[in-house]
C-alpha cells in the first residue's frame, strides 16, 4: 500500500532507506525552542500522523527543548518500527533562543548516551554533529563520533552547517552519510556543498525549507504556479526542493496535524521543468 510520502521518492542513508520527505521535530517545543509545547497531545498526534502518511525519517536534536522533542518522539513512536530517527548534539542550551556550540568530545559522548536513553534505543540511526565547535579540533569532535559508531552506539554519522572543505576534512576521519544546512528556494549559499553531496551520494537535509520571502507574495511566482497546481506556496517550495536534487531530504516541521498533512501532500506535486526554472531564477534574483 502506497502512502502520500512515498511520492517523494526514496533515498538510502548508508544502509537505511527512507522516503525523501521527512519531518523536522524542532517545533514540538515551547516558544524559543524551549520547554514543553503549548499543546502536547496535538504534538503526539502530529508524530503518529506523520508515520501514518508514510514519513519514515524524523530529525530531532537533544537541544530541542532541550530534550523535550526526543522524549515526545519516544512516547509517540517507540519502538519505531521502520522509522529512522536522527538526532544531533553539539549545541548547549541556556535559555529560549540561545544556542551555544559545545563540541568538547566528552560532552558529545555524554549527550549521545543521554539521547540513547531518552529515545529508548541501543543504537541511534543517524547521529549528527549540530555544529563544529571552533574551540576544539574538528577531528577530535568527529573522532569521538567515530568511536561511538565503533562501539555500536550510533549507526551513521552526519554533520550540520558545514562547507565543502569541512566535509572533506571530516571524511578523512569518519564516513559521513548526511549534511544539514540551511537551504531553500531563496537561500542557496550551500549550493557548492549540495553539489558535492550529489557527486558522492551523501544525503542533503535542508533546514528552514519553507522560507520563500517575496516569492510567496500574492502576485509572486510561487503563488502563481501554486494556483495552477491547486496548492499553497509552501507546498511549491517543498516540491521545488524535491525536484532540485535526488539527494535532497526536506524536513518541514510543524506542531499541527493540518499543517503536517499539507506539507506531506507536497510530495505529490510534480513541477514541470519550466516551472522549476522559473522558481529557480526568481529565487536567485531574490538573494
Amino acid at each position: 500500500m502506497t502512502t502520500p510520502a512515498d511520492a517523494s521518492g526514496s533515498f538510502t542513508l548508508g544502509d537505511l532507506t527512507v522516503n525523501r520527505l521527512g519531518y523536522g521535530a524542532m517545533r514540538l517545543t515551547g516558544k524559543g525552542v524551549w520547554g514543553p509545547p503549548r499543546d502536547r497531545d496535538e504534538c503526539l498526534r502530529v508524530l503518529r500522523r506523520a508515520v501514518d502518511l508514510g514519513v519514515n525519517f524524523i530529525d530531532t536534536a537533544d537541544s530541542y527543548g532541550p530534550f523535550v522533542s526526543e522524549e515526545l518522539i519516544r512516547e509517540a513512536l517507540h519502538p519505531y518500527d521502520g522509522v529512522v530517527v536522527a538526532t544531533k548534539a553539539g549545541l548547549l542550551r541556556t535559555g529560549p533562543d540561545e544556542w551555544t556550540p559545545l563540541g568538547f568530545p566528552e560532552y558529545l559522548r555524554q549527550e549521545c548516551e543521554m539521547s540513547l536513553r531518552r529515545l529508548g534505543v541501543d543504537t541511534i540511526d543517524l547521529f549528527q554533529l549540530h555544529r563544529i565547535d571552533a574551540k576544539f579540533p574538528a577531528e577530535d569532535q568527529i573522532g569521538e563520533l567515530l568511536k561511538l559508531q565503533q562501539e555500536g552506539k550510533i549507526r551513521h554519522i552526519g554533520l550540520s552547517e558545514i562547507n565543502v572543505e569541512q566535509l572533506e576534512a571530516a571524511q578523512k576521519v569518519a564516513p559521513i552519510v548526511s549534511v544539514q544546512n540551511m537551504y531553500n528556494v531563496t537561500v542557496r549559499t550551500a549550493e557548492p556543498l549540495l553539489e558535492a553531496c550529489e557527486a558522492q551520494g551523501i544525503g542533503f537535509i535542508p533546514w528552514f525549507p519553507l522560507a520563500a520571502g517575496p516569492l510567496a507574495a500574492p502576485d509572486g511566482p510561487l503563488q502563481r504556479i501554486a494556483a495552477d497546481h491547486d496548492a499553497s506556496a509552501s507546498q511549491l517550495a517543498l516540491a521545488w526542493l524535491l525536484k532540485r536534487s535526488p539527494v535532497m531530504l526536506p524536513i518541514p516541521g510543524t506542531s499541527k496535524v493540518a499543517h503536517l498533512e499539507e506539507n506531506v501532500a507536497a510530495a505529490g506535486i510534480e513541477l514541470s521543468d519550466d516551472e522549476f526554472e522559473t522558481l529557480s531564477k526568481a529565487g536567485s534574483a531574490d538573494q
